[in-house]
């Protein structure tokens, strides 16, 4: 017997987390801990290696009393942890991290090399990372490398607790698979997991820990039929119907008992002051100019009409040398415009609406979609919303952006994704009762026709959402009011983006309220003034430019959003120190949005003059009815000179059809006399929007 724990009791405090454990393991063998979170599996761990004094009994390693040893005495002896949560010190290399294993025992050198040669025999990955920061590995690696870290010492004794937490099941398999082979090398293993079938499967025998006792114990063959187990960890399969298991049809290979704890991420960078800010800026737009000027033709051909060269750009000053990117260059490169990099490095497509029958499309990387998932959780972060959220995603799928940016964020966030997407007034209100979501995302529009439909509903009470995080459409203090008080006092957060930069999620308003705090880290804000092009000093109202310093598949230079906000200078009272920008005020060019779709007056244009007997003039009323808050359109249109009255269903049904179909929106049409609509040798007035009648900021 190498190991032998007589009536061990452990306490925090005054609380009791082991009750007269009695313990043993045979050397060689693998045995298995298994129990579910808060059984008192780590710290039964945690007193065998010394890192928590038992409160009573004792712990024998070969017949000799260790208990209360300290951790560096338990190494000497051959005992050795692999912690739960990998613990790597992530700011060192992978090299440092496994050398730290050894430290204790005094090794010469060579020893050291020798051993970590094994190591890496073991661990092939781990080889090819040598000189990586631990930080920057896969959940995965990071486990390989806690589990090398362990085998520095060449243990006799291998404590393992949780190898499997929060990883993919391939990666699950490879880990396991390495355990396999460790005990088939004769290292005496105790393992620790609420993976129960896999910790049963990989173990000679077993114990089973509920509340700090031991309720049941023997051969992992047959615990893996024994009652007592399966009601706890793997549901009601037998022998004859094995699909009743929790783990169905796949076998004993992917049970995960609890949800990994997503409670300590943080999604915020980690830049101490505005300097060290500026100084990843430059970097990223360096980075940037260099990425398209090898990438992309379209990006090149324009440096090079500037005169400019990636190497001309040394400092952020220099970025108004930079020639603007609009959203013609977009339209006109379609259908992969701006793209740097190869098709084969393209994973997906995302395209805005209500072009003139080219819509702005924009390729990703997996990087890009990686980096947007991650600032995209930072704004559910800013907002609040944690793992025990449900968050109900009001806002459209498909090829926009909207819908997946929302739930991936969702989901790097630990919280619960409820993917309702748009309208559907009534499953919403079931969705909201039924699961009780918490968070609601949708336009502002949506939520002030859901706020509506609560209150007319009387179920204000009946819902527990705390949050609603809105977008797409610019809304007025009045209107926020108005949802919050309807929705029962929820708080309301602007998120921003644009679906050339990314999509939703590139900023967000904090909790006090004031300002959008935007991610400068993924994209440099300047404010220009739309008449003269010339940048704005921080504090005036402009158009805003924005320039992404990461993004690989469509890369963006100095592109005129046509938005009108501000840049608030001087830091938030929320203390956060990203910078940050007005909400939006308005457009600098005629773009209406209408139910979350971008409008441009030339589309319109464009879909009428392919109407035989339409005339060339026309106005679009926008209104907003009080008491649903559902926005409306109102066409008025000419008949072309000559054009009998007669013909009107006929014209307004097949321009409608066009406009639902090109456009995906609903208008109410009404057609007038050719020549009554007013006329001007200016630009003629096209829109006329009535739905915000008060101050926006």
């Amino acid at each position: 017997m190498m190991l032998r724990m007589e009536h061990l009791t452990a306490h925090y405090g005054a609380a009791q987390a082991l009750f007269g454990i009695d313990l043993e393991v045979k050397k060689g063998e693998t045995l298995a801990l298994v129990g579910a979170n808060g059984a008192g599996k780590s710290t039964l761990l945690k007193c065998l290696m010394g890192l928590v004094k038992p409160s009573g009994g004792r712990i024998l390693l070969d017949g000799e009393e260790i208990t209360g040893s300290s951790a560096a005495r338990m190494v000497q002896r051959g005992v050795a942890l692999s912690p739960e949560g990998r613990e790597v010190f992530p700011h060192l290399s992978v090299r440092d991290n496994l050398e730290l294993g050894a430290l204790s025992l005094k090794l010469p050198k060579s020893q050291t090399s020798e051993r970590m040669d094994e190591v890496f025999d073991r661990f092939p990955r781990l080889r090819e990372r040598t000189a990586q920061l631990a930080g920057t590995l896969s959940g995965g690696e990071q486990q390989m490398l806690a589990m090398g870290r362990a085998l520095m010492a060449r243990p006799r004794l291998l404590l393992l607790d949780e190898p499997s937490l929060g990883l993919a099941p391939l990666i699950t398999d490879e880990i396991f698979a390495i355990i396999h082979q460790l005990a088939r090398g004769g290292v005496t293993i105790l393992l620790v997991e609420q993976n129960a079938a896999r910790a049963l499967s990989a173990s000679h025998s077993a114990y089973l820990l509920a509340n700090g006792r031991i309720v049941e114990q023997g051969e992992s063959r047959r615990l893996l039929k024994d009652p007592k187990l399966r009601a706890a960890f793997l549901g009601a399969a037998s022998e004859a119907n094995p699909a009743h298991s929790r783990l169905g049809a796949a076998g004993l290979t992917n049970i995960r008992l609890e949800k990994p704890d997503m409670s300590r991420l943080d999604f915020m960078p980690a830049f101490a002051s505005a300097e060290e800010l500026a100084a990843h800026q430059l970097k990223g737009l360096q980075w940037t100019l260099r990425h398209v000027w090898e990438g992309s033709s379209f990006y090149r051909q324009c440096l090079e009409g500037a005169g400019l060269t990636p190497d001309d750009i040394k400092d952020l000053a220099d970025l108004r040398k930079l020639p603007f990117t609009t959203a013609d260059d977009l339209r006109e490169g379609y259908p992969f415009p701006l793209r740097a990099v190869p098709f084969e490095q393209i994973v997906r497509i995302h395209a805005s609406s209500g072009t003139t029958g080219k819509r702005k499309v924009l390729c990703y990387t997996q990087k890009d979609i990686d980096d947007w998932t991650h600032f995209f959780a930072r704004c559910y972060q800013m907002a609040g919303v944690t793992p025990l959220d449900r968050v109900q995603i009001a806002v459209g799928y498909g090829v926009w952006t909207a819908g997946l940016g929302f739930q991936l964020g969702c989901e790097k966030i630990g919280a619960m994704a409820v993917p309702v997407g748009p309208g559907n007034i009534d499953m919403q209100i079931q969705f909201l009762l039924d699961f009780q979501s918490t968070v609601f995302c949708s336009t502002a529009s949506m939520a002030l026709l859901m706020a509506e439909e609560i209150h007319r509903r009387g179920i204000a009470d009946k819902i527990a959402v705390k949050r609603i995080i809105y977008g797409s459409e610019r809304s007025s203090r009045s209107m926020r009011k108005k949802i919050s008080e309807l929705f029962g006092g929820a708080e309301l957060f602007d998120i921003t983006g644009l679906t050339e930069l990314y999509g939703p999620g590139t900023g967000i308003e904090c909790a006090d309220h004031d300002c959008i705090h935007y991610w400068g880290d993924y994209y440099l804000l300047e404010i220009i003034d739309p008449e003269t092009l010339e940048p704005l000093p921080d504090g005036e109202w402009g158009e805003m430019v924005v320039t992404s310093l990461r993004k690989e598949g469509a890369p963006l230079i100095r592109y005129r959003t046509r938005d009108i906000t501000r840049i608030i200078p001087g830091p938030c009272t929320c203390g956060s120190p990203l910078p940050r920008h007005s909400r939006i005020k308005g457009r600098s060019d005629d773009t209406i949005k209408f139910r979350g779709v971008n409008i441009y007056p030339s589309s319109i244009d464009t879909i009428l003059s392919a109407v035989p007997g339409l005339g060339s003039e026309y106005q679009i009323h926008l209104t907003r009815e009080d008491g649903s808050g559902r926005d409306h359109m109102r066409l008025v249109i000419e008949r072309a000179e000559g054009v009998d009255k007669k013909r009107t269903p006929e014209l307004i049904h097949e321009a409608s059809h066009q406009i639902k179909k090109q456009l995906l929106v609903t208008a109410d049409l009404e057609l007038v006399d050719y020549g009554s609509l007013p006329r001007s040798e200016r630009k003629s007035r096209r829109v006329f929007d009535t739905r915000i009648q008060d101050e926006i900021v």
